[in-house]
């Protein structure tokens, strides 16, 4: 099963090779307030990025605009481009479902549906695209082996999801988004409400993923973010209250010689 590609009629022929989704200015805003200043940087393909910064100030406001979900909420909007593979996701040409396919989402709570059993919710999706039984059936299971959770629910897959462990349930939303076959997969905090032996199976199964899909997760938790990422981005309140991004690059960089003292302070406590 192959996911349904975005089709735009506008490409960019600059699009870099090593760049999976570009930000152009992508500025989100909450009807007229403005969330988080115009961000122009580029996420890399096969990579961990994380987004990390005090509360409040944009993180998964920006995050969720990298699949267009941030426009759902009624009065939302963004400005600006993001360009996934060189072809803009917010060309009013473009059906942000699609979008969604190719940029799937995991939520900070896992989310599985319950009236779903636990193969009905990697299949839902499938479903929906009217892709047959016998499909269903390999895609769930290829899906639950990717997370790790097809030896622990194989004799009870027909039992309802939400009788799953908290880790359990939220590899099987990680499952299900995979199930779509998305070239990238947004993480909205996924292991904030995880114990510190479920955190770490979702965060081996990050580095595990990342062979194939492009992650980005936004995280309290600047632990992970050194564990886990590839690359980070660093977010802070400017003047007015708005998110700003204030540098981005090497995790390894950032977190041991960052650019900017905002950053120095935020990574060494002082401020946050």
């Amino acid at each position: 099963m192959t996911a349904t590609a975005v089709q735009s009629p506008v490409t960019h022929s600059s699009a870099s090779a090593a760049a999976h989704l570009e930000l152009r200015d992508l500025a989100p805003y909450y009807s007229a307030k403005l969330a988080v200043r115009p961000v122009t940087l580029d996420i890399k393909r096969q990579k961990i990025t994380s987004i990390i910064g005090p509360s409040g100030t944009g993180k998964s406001t920006l995050l969720r605009s990298l699949n267009r979900l941030h426009e759902t909420i009624p009065g939302a909007r963004a400005e600006g481009s993001a360009l996934l593979d060189g072809e803009d996701i917010y060309d009013r040409r473009i059906d942000p479902a699609q979008v969604r396919r190719r940029i799937g989402m995991v939520f900070q709570q896992p989310n599985p549906l319950r009236a779903r059993t636990i193969a009905g919710n990697v299949s839902m999706g499938l479903q929906l695209d009217g892709i047959s039984r016998s499909e269903r059936d390999q895609i769930v299971e290829e899906s639950l082996i990717r997370v790790g959770l097809f030896d622990e629910v194989k004799d009870r897959l027909n039992t309802p999801a939400v009788s799953l462990s908290g880790g359990q349930q939220q590899r099987l939303c990680i499952a299900r988004a995979l199930a779509m076959q998305p070239e990238i997969i947004l993480m909205d905090e996924p292991c904030s409400a995880l114990d510190p032996l479920a955190t770490l199976r979702i965060e081996d199964l990050m580095r595990d993923l990342v062979r194939d899909v492009t992650i980005v997760i936004v995280t309290h938790n600047m632990q992970q973010a050194a564990r886990v990422s590839d690359e980070t981005v660093f977010i802070t309140l400017a003047d007015g209250g708005v998110g700003e991004v204030v540098e981005h690059g090497p995790t390894e960089r950032l977190f041991t010689v960052p650019s900017d003292p905002r950053t120095e302070q935020y990574i060494t406590g002082r401020v946050g």
